[in-house]
Formats: structure tokens, C-alpha cells, sequence
């Protein structure tokens, strides 16, 4: 990585050993647990429960209070379950074999980060930057064509 990690997960308790195993001390890690209570009068079945706060805990390292959120993986769920059927809720599409699910998923992230534009990622000389360029983890965009030839044609 470029930089140092600041790494938000909601209070399931098995993040904080995958985290530590994962990053070790090298991440700057909070954990946000959202309280809910009983959800308003009316239709229950696909209401939400109404959000009575959240609570901040500092599990490791120094996160900043600004950045602590799960709203960026939670808007990266929904473009998953928005682009790829197998996602989606109350459906019966899905992979027959886990090597195509896993296929399905890294294509969508590929193009998801580096050929598709973002309209609200932008710079100086261009109104629609594509995710990895604007983390500088790629220093060209990418064409759908290229990601095709990473394709191994034995598969």
C-alpha cells in the first residue's frame, strides 16, 4: 500500500482477529456498532428499524474520527448487488461452481476500479476519474479490452 490503512467494520467480533491477522499494527482500525431499536408503526416486513446512534470504539492505532465509516463498503455492497444478478436479494441466480462466483466477483471489481469512470471522483483535466487512478494505485486508465487479455485462455 501506498500510505497507512484506516480500516472501519461494524461489531462483529471475528473482524478483530482477521484484522490483526491480516494487517498486523500496520492499520489504524475503529469499530463502528450501530444501535437500533424497534422499527416505526406500519409495514414491519421490509421496514428498517429506526437508528437510535452509533458508538465509536478505537481498536488500534490512531483513526481518524473524520473517516470513521462503513458507509464506502456498504455503497460497494449495493454496486455488487446492483451490477452482478447473483447478488441480488430474492433471487435464484447464483454460480453453479464457486471458481465462476469468484470469477464473476473479481471482473466486477476490476472493472468497478479500473475502467469505469466515477462521476463524483474527479480532478483538474478530467470530470470522470476511474477509482484506482484517483488512490494512485494505477498510474493509466484501463480499457475494457485490456482487462480481457488478462484472461487466461487456458481457463
Amino acid at each position: 500500500m501506498a500510505s497507512r490503512v484506516q480500516l472501519t467494520t461494524d461489531g462483529l467480533k471475528s473482524y478483530l482477529e482477521a484484522v490483526e491477522d491480516t494487517f498486523g499494527s500496520e492499520v489504524d482500525y475503529a469499530m463502528l456498532q450501530t444501535i437500533y431499536g424497534a422499527a416505526p408503526q406500519g409495514e414491519r416486513r421490509y421496514s428498517p428499524a429506526e437508528c437510535l446512534g452509533a458508538k465509536v470504539e478505537t481498536i488500534q492505532g490512531d483513526p481518524d474520527p473524520c473517516h470513521v465509516s462503513t458507509s464506502y463498503v456498504e455503497r460497494a455492497n449495493l454496486a455488487m448487488r446492483m451490477n452482478m444478478r447473483r447478488f441480488t436479494r430474492l433471487t435464484n441466480a447464483f454460480s453453479k461452481k464457486v471458481e465462476n462466483h469468484i470469477a464473476s466477483i473479481e471482473l466486477h471489481f476490476m472493472i468497478y476500479n479500473w475502467v469505469r469512470p466515477h462521476g463524483s471522483l474527479k480532478t483538474e483535466r478530467d470530470n470522470r476519474v476511474k477509482p484506482a487512478l484517483a488512490a494512485g494505485i494505477s498510474h493509466r486508465p484501463w480499457t475494457l479490452e485490456q482487462v480481457v487479455a488478462l484472461i487466461d485462455p487456458k481457463n
